[in-house]
């Protein structure tokens, strides 16, 4: 009988067999996607820490621009938030449940129905605010300053 080994796998190329090495390395670490999935993690794990208890990133994100841009379809919601359809109507839901948003048809087309900021909500938002502030820049700080405008405008180019 024989007795699986505890001996990990090999973990650089060095370690394996010459016909199962590539010849161009793909280095995970230098991999854009990994990096950005890193600066991410990075931001949320600082933004859950330093925002207010129980308000996510989406349902931030959807207070703030509701601020912005006033009552909106959630359709158009989920488009100026970068979210999909199914992650909007969750996060659209929750909100409305916690009584920070508010669902009324359209002035002009009782069809449509917009969302908007309850009075609740726009304390939250008002409250979040300079906390929002405050991680984007405790994200940034590992950067200089010219460094930090760099990144967000080659950011907003690839986005």
């Amino acid at each position: 009988m024989t007795v699986p080994s505890s001996t990990p796998p090999a973990l650089n190329n060095e370690d394996t067999a010459p016909e199962q090495r590539t010849e161009v390395e793909y280095v995970l670490d230098e991999q854009v996607g990994f990096l950005l999935r890193k600066a991410q993690q990075r931001h949320l794990s600082l933004f859950a820490s330093h925002i207010q208890p129980d308000l996510t990133a989406m349902q931030f994100a959807a207070l703030a621009k509701l601020d912005e841009v006033g009552p909106c379809s959630q359709n158009a919601l989920g488009r100026l938030t970068a979210m999909d359809v199914a992650t909007i109507k969750g996060v659209v839901t929750r909100l409305k449940a916690r009584g920070l948003i508010e669902k009324g048809p359209a002035p002009d087309d009782r069809r449509l129905h917009l969302i908007a900021l309850t009075p609740a909500g726009r304390e939250a938002v008002a409250q979040a605010l300079p906390l929002a502030r405050d991680i984007t820049q405790r994200t940034l700080a590992p950067l200089a300053p010219e460094d930090q405008a760099t990144l967000v405008d080659l950011l907003r180019q690839i986005t």
